[in-house]
């Protein structure tokens, strides 16, 4: 189960991350070219939403299924001196909560904003939102913490 749940969350990743572009690039367009709020802009912030709320719920199999509480429970100290386990434990799941957590409040605020800011708001909640992503992503060059770009092929 650890092994297919590894497998989704690093091809979803991937979902998650056009998901974010398209959203980010609606909302730039959008600004720029003054254009009203489409349902275009709604659907791709929605896809956002969705596919970052799925993405949780394979972190969240990993992080239960995995050693991670073993880790925590035999104390914070040793874990925040082993620079992977920091990372996944504390930086990651902080930095990828946050991500999510500004993708919802994102969603609402645009939805409740007059017409004429609902790209602003895009453009600042799901950006931002995107920005922690790419930023916490263990990507093949951060060093002790890299992971392959697809999982199944390395």
């Amino acid at each position: 189960m650890q092994a297919t749940a590894l497998i989704l969350h690093n091809l979803l990743r991937w979902a998650v991350l056009l998901m974010g572009i398209w959203t980010v690039l609606n909302a730039i367009t959008g600004i720029t070219t003054k254009r009203a709020y489409s349902a275009n802009d709604n659907r791709s912030n929605l896809l956002f939403m969705i596919f970052c709320d799925v993405q949780l719920l394979f972190g969240l199999v990993l992080f239960f299924t995995g050693p991670w509480l073993e880790k925590i429970k035999a104390g914070m100290g040793p874990l925040m001196k082993n620079t992977t386990d920091r990372f996944f434990i504390v930086e990651h799941a902080f930095m990828m909560i946050l991500a999510l957590w500004l993708v919802h409040i994102g969603r609402v605020a645009v939805k409740k904003a007059a017409p004429e800011s609902k790209h602003k708001k895009m453009l600042l909640f799901f950006g931002i939102a995107l920005l922690l992503i790419i930023v916490s992503i263990p990507w093949p060059n951060k060093g002790e913490v890299a992971r392959p770009l697809m999982r199944w092929f390395n």
